[in-house]
């Protein structure tokens, strides 16, 4: 995927987690500017970002690693990547529990549309309701109205 494709995202004021690897030091800052054009050779853009330096340990041209927020979405709901099938068509799904009894319940297909991944997470944009139970473990290996005994309740994703 092409770096350019941030140009819209990474702007004036966003922040950014700034990492010294050789100091050990990690600081807070945000987007000072961007540059005006992109590099036909590479396709990348520059930014300049204020990196405080009251302990003098930064040196010019020292490698950082950069984290910077280009997307934020306070009601996001994620699922682990590794639980989601895709079918014939395309269509990308997971499994959630109906008919809960006691620690039995009804595995049902839901078609999602998902959004930004982060890590091992995708963010689900649409298909679950908001308390959906998943089913996260043996979920590649259940299938449609299948009577599934429920093991364990973790609420994380």
């Amino acid at each position: 995927m092409s770096r350019e494709r941030y140009v819209s995202d990474v702007t004036k004021n966003k922040d950014v987690e700034v990492n010294f690897p050789v100091l050990g030091e990690t600081l807070n800052s945000k987007v000072r500017q961007t540059g005006n054009f992109i590099n036909p050779a590479n396709r990348t853009f520059n930014i300049e970002i204020a990196v405080p330096n009251k302990k003098g340990t930064i040196k010019p041209n020292l490698t950082a690693k950069l984290k910077i927020n280009d997307y934020t979405n306070e009601k996001a709901l994620l699922v682990p990547q590794n639980i989601i099938s895709e079918n014939a068509e395309g269509e990308q799904y997971i499994y959630v529990l109906k008919q809960k009894e006691g620690d039995t319940a009804i595995a049902e297909k839901v078609i999602i549309e998902t959004g930004k991944t982060q890590g091992d997470v995708i963010e689900v944009l649409k298909g679950i309701e908001d308390n959906a139970e998943i089913i996260k473990e043996g979920a590649r290996s259940v299938k449609d109205g299948q009577k599934v005994q429920i093991i364990n309740q973790n609420t994380e994703a």
